[in-house]
């Protein structure tokens, strides 16, 4: 019997996916345009495509036009009318809420959970006589199920498990599960997709065993965390103190020792599977060799600047790929989305003041605005990964576009002093500003720009090509973090320090030498700087219950200011010249484009209020019932 197109395998949709290394020989075919959900679990290759189209839930990872760090205190999106101020100023309601992105809406969650549930449901009957085959694909079922849950529960709390295949007119109205209740289901799927798994080859794109244990690795650190622990949640807010059903948000009760054991545990377990890119470091690097390590991560071989090292995506566990087929794709144009407007980009997520500061010196002091050394050249002499991240001003970039004087190609924010072929002294704002010759609509309003992420190859400067680096869900790194954290909460200072300084090491950063209350803030410093842009600190800031003091502060500006030393001066084409100039940087306080405001009920986001309509059972989050 035909059913709904939700039964139904579309496989001209499935075939656009994406994911690189997918066995896809079936499709070379032409294939009817729809099949029955029968005929699907008779054929490896269609069951193979059916899966596939489960991975379209991942959408383009972190690499939105809008991204997750503009809801951090990493980044500000420039433009307006996004709906992002909703969620920044703290007026997130049922009726009204803000923007929000298919990687965790509501709505299209479950629509891939239910796929995953039809698929576990079905491959075990299936009559194709591939065992490899439906044991792959079951466990990459499993692993998708649970990064998708693990999505909603992490934005949402706990929601309820569903594991059947609803058909229609069928009664939708579930209460959620607890918080505990919900960890335990995805962590059981990880360890079905990871058995499953086991022995497989790894395929770029698709799940894995380690893939399976890095995500068990995550969900049982923020199970352990801050907001998840009941009694020290309350404490720490008044608003969860008086919330009836806490069982929703978190433990109650139980051991929370156990619960960091038990993610020490499954951190470990992923990293003796995958060692990482230069992580065996007993030294650091040179500041240029580690400024070339993080780039080399952020481009994943995937960049064809001969500079870099193609390695650097041993890091990525799990990642969404892209490849020159896809024209239409946005996550293909990271460049064109957030690069500066001098080179007709769009500046989209820049980077604030918040972040830009807290990038230590090269000694491994903190940088200070208070500090005359400091202040006077504020972008020499800081870790490396700075120089990998920000574009400021005065840094150097790609050629530029024709119809852009600036033979230096150097990142332009400020305003300078020039003279005009009469001799005459002007002002002239840079390339880069919203003041610009060029796109000034396009502008930052930060004084900085993104640079994680774009690839440097010359040949991609404006928007008439598109790049092809894949976005990193789990990397190595981010399993060494969590290592990290519950060695730190276990006690285990000496284990946590080593692996530290591993990472600080590849960056070419000195080694710390701390412990107790220090140690941990340099580790929630050390993951803020080295995780910049890749979707961790909008949760982290959440789960430590930080966030009134970091997301919840006012945006932070730079405007610089060039001025001729006395004898000297300089003429059109404009180049950053502290010989010629004197320049000064004044960090500002901005509340014009955002008036960032914290409030208790933003830890969760709310359920919509059409979503407690259709379903009477579904109890909402605390502070959204007014």
């Amino acid at each position: 019997m035909k059913l709904s197109y939700k039964n139904w395998i579309f496989l001209a949709a499935l075939a656009t996916t994406g994911l690189v290394s997918c066995d896809t020989d079936f499709l070379d075919v032409t294939p009817p345009i729809e099949i029955p959900t029968d005929e699907v679990w008779k054929d490896g290759a269609l069951a193979e495509g059916f899966v596939t189209g489960i991975y379209q839930g991942l959408q383009q990872g972190g690499f939105s036009e809008q991204m997750l760090a503009s809801l951090s205190d990493e980044a500000v999106f420039t433009h307006t009318g996004r709906n992002i101020n909703t969620v920044n100023e703290g007026s997130l309601s049922p009726s009204n809420l803000g923007w929000v992105d298919d990687t965790y809406g509501w709505g299209p969650m479950y629509t891939r959970i239910r796929a995953a549930n039809q698929a576990i449901q079905e491959l075990p009957k299936s009559t194709f006589t591939d065992q490899t085959l439906k044991d792959r694909l079951k466990g990459e079922a499993h692993f998708l199920r649970a990064y998708y849950y693990q999505q909603l529960v992490r934005y949402y709390g706990s929601v309820p498990l569903v594991t059947k295949v609803y058909a229609l007119n069928e009664d939708y109205s579930v209460t959620r599960n607890t918080f505990e209740e919900c960890v335990k289901f995805i962590v059981a799927d990880c360890d079905s997709a990871a058995a499953l798994l086991k022995g497989k080859a790894d395929q770029k794109g698709r799940a894995s065993e380690v893939s399976a244990l890095a995500l068990k690795s995550r969900i049982l650190l923020y199970a352990a965390s801050d907001l998840h622990d009941v009694p020290t949640a309350k404490a720490k807010s008044a608003l969860f103190a008086a919330y009836p059903n806490p069982e929703f948000l978190g433990y109650t009760s139980g051991d929370r020792k156990a619960r960091w054991t038990a993610a020490q545990a499954a951190a470990k377990a992923a990293l003796d599977l995958k060692a990482g890119y230069k992580l065996n470091l007993t030294a650091p690097v040179t500041a240029a060799q580690g400024k070339i390590n993080y780039i080399s991560m952020a481009m994943a071989g995937y960049s064809a600047d001969k500079t870099l090292d193609a390695s650097g995506g041993d890091d990525i566990i799990f990642g969404r790929y892209f490849t020159a087929s896809q024209t239409s794709d946005g996550a293909r144009q990271t460049g064109l989305n957030n690069g500066p407007n001098g080179y007709h980009n769009w500046a989209g997520n820049t980077p604030i003041g918040l972040l830009v500061d807290d990038y230590e010196m090269m000694d491994g002091t903190p940088f200070a605005w208070t500090n005359p050394t400091h202040k006077a050249n504020p972008y020499a002499n800081r870790d490396p990964r700075f120089y990998a991240t920000v574009m400021y001003d005065g840094a150097n970039w790609k050629p530029r576009p024709s119809d852009a004087k600036d033979p230096a190609n150097q990142i332009q924010t400020g305003s300078y002093d020039l003279l005009d072929e009469k001799g005459t002294l002007f002002n002239r704002k840079g390339l880069d500003t919203r003041s610009s010759t060029i796109e000034d609509w396009n502008g930052s309003r930060t004084g900085y720009y993104m640079r994680k992420f774009i690839d440097p190859n010359p040949a991609l400067y404006d928007n008439t090509d598109r790049q092809n680096i894949p976005w990193p869900f789990f990397r190595v790194t981010e399993v060494v973090f969590n290592y990290i954290e519950a060695s730190i909460e276990l006690g285990q200072d000496a284990v946590a320090l080593e692996w530290l300084n591993k990472i600080r090491f590849r960056a070419g950063m000195p080694a710390l030498k701390v412990s107790g209350a220090a140690l941990k803030e340099a580790y929630r410093h050390e993951k803020r700087i080295e995780m910049a842009y890749e979707e961790q600190r909008y949760h982290d800031a959440r789960r430590w219950m930080i966030a009134p003091t970091t997301l919840g502060r006012s945006l932070q500006f730079i405007t610089v200011i060039g001025k001729f030393k006395p004898g000297k001066s300089m003429k059109e084409p404009y180049h950053y010249d502290p010989t010629v100039y004197d320049y000064t940087y004044t960090p500002t306080e901005d509340k014009s484009h955002e008036n960032r405001t914290w409030v208790d009920k933003m830890y969760f986001r709310p359920f919509s209020r059409d979503e407690i309509n259709r379903n009477a059972k579904l109890v909402q989050n605390p502070g959204y019932d007014k």
